[in-house]
């Protein structure tokens, strides 16, 4: 793990106090917790020295526990948000919890459905744990850059705003499940005296967990494995805009490090923040890092050739990838449930979007990442649990 933010002078500023043994313990709810900062949170939350320490961690999850997030000391809860039986069901029940760090999605053809179904899940859980958990003081809401330059389905067609984005722009005159998020947020804290909210805005995620749907760095690690696999050069599947021009990213630790001191910190409360690295790459750059990791040819991007699509250039791969899993001995995975190639084709299509962290350090807040060794960050963890070779 890298620094905390918290271990300078920031940290001494929010040490525990000798009340503090008084006080009841911090207890967060992460739902999402199988997802790329869900597994940041998981991982981050009980450790001895996290602000707002020692914290009780329960965590939620549509799907069984997988076996590389079972070695966090989380309490693993197997929930359907979207159903409101079976959220009242397990969840209610938790009185205990007094932070939600709401880090999960769901994906639906229109934005339109995106905002009916992500409004719904969250809704549910506002209904279990609000009547119930007496002590709950904060929520977390990430949402991300689609708040400044619209959903999927509007790109293209809907001007965004400006770069590098600031928090304060007025909402673009679209649907946008982010804005629902933030609506049944600012709604549930009014129910409740002493309830906060934040809400949290990365660019693209670079964190570890192979149950995400947007996770650009994890595919293209799965990419990498199988040029080297089929002794190919790594072809950057882009854009001439894609390769020359600054990028920004959001390391998931970052991020999970960003929500906790929102919640800890009254500087953080009842605001908005971007949430990037704090420095500027070009994949131009990134790509021979990435090539060397997996000891593949490196090889330039040449304007002349003809684009294709990163998923076009894997949709037949399937069996190649059963033939990885079985030659390595690697986790068994189905490269769908690895790899979101749609993702990296977005991010790689256009030029790219910067935001600005003013705010976020103006209210105290002076986290950073080296983007490239977040990026090696990365690939070690999907090498170390057997996602790649």
């Amino acid at each position: 793990m890298a620094s905390w933010w918290w271990k300078g002078a920031i940290g001494a500023a929010m040490t525990k106090s000798e009340d503090n043994d008084k006080a009841p313990q911090n207890v967060a709810l992460i739902v999402g917790v199988t997802g790329i900062v869900g597994n940041s949170l998981a991982e981050i939350l009980p450790v001895s020295d996290t602000p707002g320490g020692p914290w009780k961690v329960y965590g939620v999850a549509r799907r069984p526990r997988p076996a590389w997030n079972a070695d966090h000391p989380v309490q693993y809860i197997q929930c359907d948000v979207s159903d409101p039986t079976q959220t009242q069901s397990k969840l209610a029940p938790l009185t205990d919890i007094t932070h939600i760090f709401w880090v999960t999605w769901a994906n639906r053809p229109t934005e339109a459905e995106c905002c009916d179904i992500n409004g719904t899940m969250l809704q549910n859980v506002y209904d279990a744990l609000l009547p119930n958990a007496p002590n709950l003081t904060h929520i977390c809401i990430q949402t991300g850059q689609k708040h400044y330059i619209g959903p999927f389905e509007t790109f293209g067609k809907v001007k965004p705003h400006e770069t590098p984005f600031v928090e304060d722009v007025p909402r673009l005159d679209v649907p946008n499940f982010y804005y629902t998020l933030e609506d049944l947020t600012l709604e549930a804290c009014k129910k409740k005296e002493g309830l906060t909210w934040s809400v949290h805005r990365p660019a693209a995620i670079f964190g570890f967990s192979p149950h995400s749907m947007m996770n650009m760095m994890d595919s293209l690690c799965v990419y990498a494995a199988i040029c080297k696999h089929e002794n190919v050069p790594l072809k950057f599947p882009g854009t001439k805009a894609s390769w020359n021009c600054y990028f920004v990213c959001s390391d998931a630790d970052l991020i999970a490090e960003q929500q906790i001191w929102s919640s800890v910190d009254l500087n953080g409360k009842n605001e908005a923040f971007n949430c990037s690295n704090g420095d500027l790459f070009k994949w131009k750059q990134m790509w021979k890092v990435l090539a060397d990791s997996f000891e593949v040819e490196y090889e330039e991007f040449d304007e002349n050739q003809e684009y294709v699509s990163l998923a076009e250039r894997m949709k037949d791969k399937g069996p190649v990838w059963d033939e990885i899993v079985e030659k390595n001995n690697l986790l068994p995975t189905k490269l769908e449930e690895v790899a979101t190639f749609w993702f990296a084709d977005l991010m790689f299509y256009g030029e790219c979007m910067l935001d600005n962290m003013n705010k976020s350090k103006e209210h105290g807040f002076f986290g950073f990442r080296n983007s490239e060794k977040t990026v090696l960050s990365v690939i070690d963890k999907m090498k170390a649990h057997k996602i790649v070779p």
